[in-house]
């Protein structure tokens, strides 16, 4: 359900940056809050799967397989760590370091694909992408868990 979800609300959110040839997109909310919400297996799998869904359904199939691992490796990394944390600020380095990880993946698939320059280019949108999915999951993820304990 939460693939389906984090890729309904990334593309109803998504805006292309021309010179990396990706966008940006709520892809990494959903993202941190499934690993927020259920741990870091499932994190990766939300990572993942939406990760590839997405750029297929949105026109970038040469980011396809990028997407998995950097998606799949945030959505571990931030599970993992999320898990092992309990103070606000621990929580949001955890998420923030994630998005990190996600951001140097793109940096190395836009290297790859075009250039390095590219890349550098890349840094910027995808590190605003990542902490806007941060501050999202941080707001949100919370409040779905009391709706879920209740």
């Amino acid at each position: 359900m939460l693939i389906a979800v984090t890729v309904v609300i990334s593309r109803l959110f998504i805006i292309p940056v021309p010179m990396t040839h990706g966008n940006i997109n709520l892809c990494d909310a959903g993202v941190l809050i499934a690993a927020m919400l259920l741990g870091p297996r499932e994190g990766a799998s939300v990572g993942a799967i939406s990760g590839f869904l997405l750029d297929l359904l949105s026109g970038y199939g040469q980011y396809m397989f990028f997407s998995f691992i950097a998606h799949g490796l945030e959505g571990l990394v931030a599970g993992l760590m999320l898990s092992r944390v309990s103070k606000n600020a621990s929580k949001i380095i955890s998420l923030v370091l994630a998005v990190i990880i996600m951001t140097i993946g793109y940096f190395l698939a836009d290297s790859l694909l075009y250039s390095v320059s590219i890349g550098l280019i890349g840094v910027a949108t995808n590190l605003i992408q990542g902490l806007v999915g941060v501050v999202i999951a941080y707001v949100v993820g919370p409040k779905i868990v009391q709706l879920i304990k209740k």
